[in-house]
């Protein structure tokens, strides 16, 4: 005690989070990074393979099959409509009313030669560097999240040296992580693999369960050697801090687990809910915390340090579906150049729309335009240039009120009886209340109130998946905090928006979230203000943050799980220390409980 009255802050994060690694696993990225750093790194959550067969080249440059991206003509009808509805809200011309009036053609031109002074927008991806680094190429360790634009100059410089020498003379990388994963030619010979989708474990017939754990090891050791230089030999020295979404199921969690302890070797672990770390990682106790990701969106209510099951909601959108009706925007107003442009087959025309989308768009009243240049990506060959003037870029990111708007890539969910865990056996006891422990037999997160599952109102059958909301967020949010039934709590929570995640960097969103959640709130409750309270830090990393703010006031770490004890029996109904899902989760999340 007399060490916690008389140490400062900046002392105890750099001494206790030196040894601590914060693992917060999305659908589109990954951020890691030890507990005593300011900001983690933030890598796209996928990994390319050489995979060819002989000199064929693999039929599939992307491992995503069965993937719905065709639009019916009911959705086609739904997105005009929704258009409509937003221009309307954001005063400017409807869809076929624009589209008529313009009778002169657009101004579109290629500028190879073109130099604009705003870099960071403009500036083309290169392609990556598929070729093993030269022997002689030793370079310092990289102590930045990123190398800078000449290590892409060098990367494609080998990367020319080596197509023009005999293949004999060089060799394919066996696999390629993170950003230069996107930033392959489809015409090389690698197969990109995306582990994680829409919130859940991307398992289908062609990419089975243990290829994607594979893939999830694989993508993890990489950032922990290459990003922050801990290898193999000396992880024992290390523990791990998960920090999941709530859309995770048991089983893959517990196979996050697995690997965590099992194969990147950590001595000990300890799971926290992203909602519940964001609130930490904001200072604050009580709060709705919305996750706005690439893929998925998020709602739950967190009340003094305690999750609520009833409030969570899950929303099948995220910041890629907004870039992706940017795209479609702008050629049906017909301010795209004639360039093929394929978010799906081409991965790094994604980026591309990325980085547009969190450039240029916003959310304001007005016609919005701007003249910026769009990159096109074809056979390998350097990105072409292309200046043309884009617009209605308000409209993408309102369709996160308008969800029709998006008609997001429909990824079918794996079998239902993958995720039934034969492992969890309910007892006797699970509706007991005990007075302050828990019994945790049937999942990773632990708490102090006992007997509810963490997904008791999201049961796991095998033909019925967790729910997903079909509403936009206004209508999500008010749901989520309304469904708490306590008016003192509401009111408190509709003070107490949180937004987090890449979307919420989008500018304008917060008066929108505020507006559109006062008019979502029906006439008949006794609310009239509602706030979205700034963010301390990035939102992008404020879970990450939080969890790091979790492990580093973890004094007793009674809830870690070891890795011996993981390795030689698991956790199982009968042993000494059980699981069990449960949402309340006291100022730190327990998933370790000794009984």
């Amino acid at each position: 005690m007399d060490y916690l009255k008389s140490v400062v802050p900046s002392q105890l994060v750099a001494e206790r989070g030196s040894n601590l690694v914060v693992i917060n696993p999305g659908s589109a990225n990954i951020r890691i990074g030890l507990a005593q750093q300011e900001t983690p790194f933030n890598v796209p959550h996928c990994v390319a393979r050489y995979t060819t067969v002989g000199n064929q080249v693999p039929k599939r440059h992307v491992q995503d099959q069965m993937l719905n991206s065709q639009i019916t003509t009911a959705q086609h009808m739904e997105r005009e409509k929704a258009y409509d509805i937003i221009a309307s809200l954001l005063k400017i011309p409807f869809l076929d009313e624009e589209v008529a009036n313009n009778s002169f053609p657009r101004k579109m031109a290629r500028v190879d030669g073109y130099n604009p002074p705003n870099t960071r927008k403009d500036t083309a991806f290169s392609w990556a560097n598929i070729f093993e680094k030269k022997s002689d190429s030793s370079l310092a360790p990289e102590s930045l999240e990123n190398k800078g634009a000449n290590m892409e100059s060098i990367d494609q410089h080998e990367s020319n040296d080596c197509k023009e020498a005999s293949s004999s003379e060089c060799k394919y990388r066996q696999f390629i992580c993170g950003e230069e994963a996107l930033r392959i030619s489809p015409n090389e010979p690698y197969c990109l693999r995306r582990p994680i989708r829409r919130g859940h474990f991307n398992v289908s017939q062609h990419y089975p369960m243990q290829q994607v754990l594979e893939d999830l090891f694989t993508i993890w050791d990489w950032v922990l050697i290459e990003k922050l230089h801990i290898p193999h030999c000396e992880r024992n020295m290390y523990s791990a801090i998960l920090v999941v979404p709530e859309t995770f199921d048991n089983r893959e969690i517990k196979e996050m687990l697995s690997i965590v302890l099992r194969d990147l070797r950590f001595s000990s672990a300890v799971v926290h809910q992203e909602g519940l770390a964001a609130v930490f990682g904001n200072g604050l106790s009580t709060a709705c915390v919305v996750n706005m990701g690439a893929q998925v969106t998020s709602v739950i209510c967190i009340e003094d340090g305690v999750a609520l099951p009833s409030t969570q909601m899950t929303l099948p959108f995220g910041g890629e579906d907004i870039s992706r009706c940017l795209l479609w925007t702008q050629r049906h107003h017909q301010t795209w150049p004639p360039i093929r442009t394929d978010a799906l087959t081409k991965p790094i025309d994604l980026l591309m729309l990325n980085k547009l989308k969190e450039s240029y768009c916003q959310i304001k009243e007005g016609e919005l335009d701007v003249v910026a240049v769009v990159h096109s990506y074809e056979n390998g060959t350097p990105a072409g240039s292309h200046k043309t003037r884009l617009t209605a870029l308000n409209v993408p990111p309102m369709g996160l009120f308008y969800p029709m708007l998006l008609v997001p890539d429909v990824y079918p969910p794996p079998p239902r009886s993958w995720f039934h865990d034969y492992e969890d056996m309910p007892e006797d006891t699970w509706h007991i209340e005990f007075p302050r422990r828990t019994d945790m037999s049937d999942g990773l997160f632990a708490g102090v109130n006992g007997g509810l599952s963490m997904w008791d109102n999201f049961p796991v059958f095998p033909t019925k998946p967790k729910r997903e909301e079909k509403v936009g967020l206004a209508e999500a949010i008010t749901s989520s905090i309304l469904s708490t039934g306590r008016i003192d709590l509401q009111r408190k929570l509709f003070c107490s928006m949180q937004l987090i995640g890449g979307v919420a960097l989008t500018s304008g969103l917060i008066s929108a979230v505020e507006e559109r959640v006062l008019h979502a709130i029906p006439s008949n409750e006794a609310i009239d203000t509602v706030e979205v309270l700034q963010s301390r830090t990035n939102p992008t990393f404020v879970s990450w943050k939080g969890g790091a703010i979790l492990g580093i006031l973890d004094f007793g770490r009674d809830a870690w799980i070891h890795r011996e004890d993981w390795i030689r029996r698991g956790i199982h109904v009968g042993s000494g220390r059980k699981y069990k899902d449960s949402y309340y989760l006291q100022a730190q999340a327990m998933c370790y409980i000794n009984s």
